[in-house]
């Protein structure tokens, strides 16, 4: 099965770059890092493979620090003539086994800029610290998430609704069955494996074993984010208890009814972060640009995937009943997933989406996602319900300098003027659920369309 990722134009423009430094992808376990480069190998007349799993593999790596002697080496191997290194795409797989092939990536772009160099490998943070060198400024980076919305509807073949998603305004002929395209993805997630399974089977009765060995895989990797015991049971304390308070601000003091300590449970969150497994989304007070995160406040958690959060909580049979998930899980499933959508369009970068707070005694106010547009932040609220009912987002509105905001519901995409209860007039454009990871053109089309 072919996997048509959102990032693999960005792959081809490194590829035309011939400036071109090796590109190291970076992401979870199991989101498809090794799958997406052998794909992208299809573009070359010849490729070269590598798992530094391997012994034999990493040895390359071991008995010399010459790049030109290591590339002769493997194109003899390999059967490749000698003068097609300009051809060739060397992928350096599970790199994160061998510190010594991390340092020797500089080399290959110092020495052998012509080879093509992509390295992959998960829980590279912990390789990279172990790496006396890191060669910085002679790789580039590229991240990989789970697949999204857009990806899950090439992946399962609906052509249409993929195309019907790149309407602005979306047609409302699309509605009905965008929505129900979204609400199956929100219920099994965006892991490849799992969507490969869902395509062929069609049959989510055979997907909990696979669940349940991606959500082992992560545990069990439990000994390479800890740096001693006491450590390894706060993080497995952490992998058994956090799934319970997906989308909720969190203390570290005394996480999910334990008796460990902040410093404790902050490190472990942080080794956790590192790995790609969750993240921490802080909030921000920030009305202007730019938008900085508050390291001093609670900040909500967010796991790497809501397919595997909902098979951890057991509700995804409750799920496949709603005709809109909204409620789902206290209401804390959508917005988890708007924060996946959102997350995954950042590839470049490691970014995450902030959120807005206001707290004061008598009157505390929480935004869901602040995002910026040129010279100005846009609220950006997930809920469904009257607009009377966004009182944290009024309050955002009444003290901002602009009438712009966004609610991401379950309803059909519209655009309205609407009052603060304050009298602020403002322009609120409504997106369904499904248009998360076209938000950003649709805040475009948004502020080029509505004038106030």
């Amino acid at each position: 099965m072919t996997f048509l990722r959102s990032v693999l134009p960005k792959l081809k423009s490194w590829k035309a770059n011939t400036g071109r430094k090796p590109l190291i992808i970076r992401g979870a376990r199991q989101v498809g890092k090794t799958t997406l480069v052998k794909e992208f190998a299809n573009q070359y007349a010849n490729s070269i493979f590598l798992n530094l799993e391997k012994s034999d593999d990493r040895s390359y790596f071991n008995n010399t620090d010459n790049v030109k002697t290591i590339a002769e080496a493997l194109f003899l191997a390999n059967k490749i003539p000698a003068g097609a290194t300009k051809s060739t795409l060397l992928f350096i797989d599970e790199i994160q086994e061998s510190p010594l092939a991390i340092q020797l990536l500089r080399y290959f772009y110092e020495d052998l800029p012509e080879l093509h160099v992509i390295a992959a490998g998960s829980l590279l943070e912990f390789a990279m610290s172990k790496v006396p060198s890191f060669p910085v400024g002679r790789v580039e980076f590229l991240y990989l998430h789970p697949l999204n919305f857009q990806e899950y509807l090439q992946a399962i073949g609906h052509q249409q609704a993929f195309e019907q998603l790149h309407h602005i305004p979306v047609k409302p002929a699309a509605h009905n069955v965008l929505l129900k395209l979204f609400n199956r993805y929100t219920i099994t997630g965006g892991m490849p494996e799992i969507i490969k399974c869902e395509v062929e089977k069609n049959n989510m009765a055979d997907l909990p074993p696979l669940y349940e060995s991606i959500w082992e895989t992560y545990k069990n990797d439990v000994e390479k984010y800890a740096g001693n015991a006491t450590e390894q049971k706060v993080i497995k304390h952490i992998m058994n208890t956090a799934p319970f308070y997906v989308d909720q601000r969190i203390k570290f003091q005394g996480f999910g009814n334990s008796n460990y300590r902040s410093r404790e449970v902050g490190e472990a969150m942080r080794n956790l972060e590192d790995a790609k497994i969750i993240r921490l989304i802080y909030p921000s007070t920030d009305l202007n640009l730019p938008i900085k995160p508050d390291l001093k406040k609670s900040p909500r958690l967010q796991f790497l995937d809501t397919g595997l959060i909902n098979h951890a909580l057991g509700i995804q049979g409750e799920m496949l009943a709603l005709t809109d998930l909204s409620a789902a899980h206290k209401g804390a499933i959508v917005p988890h997933m708007i924060a996946q959508e959102l997350i995954s369009l950042s590839t470049s970068v490691n970014s995450k989406p902030n959120f807005w707070v206001r707290e004061k005694k008598q009157s505390n106010a929480e935004v869901d996602i602040l995002l910026a547009h040129k010279s100005r932040v846009i609220p950006v609220e997930v809920k469904s319900g009257s607009t009377g009912s966004l009182k944290s987002l009024h309050q955002f509105i009444d003290a901002a300098d602009h009438p712009y905001a966004v609610r991401i519901f379950g309803g059909e995409f519209s655009v309205e003027k609407a009052v603060t209860p304050q009298g602020k007039p403002y322009i609120l454009m409504n997106l369904p659920y499904y248009l998360g990871t076209r938000i950003e053109e649709y805040i475009e089309w948004f502020m080029e369309n509505n004038n106030m």
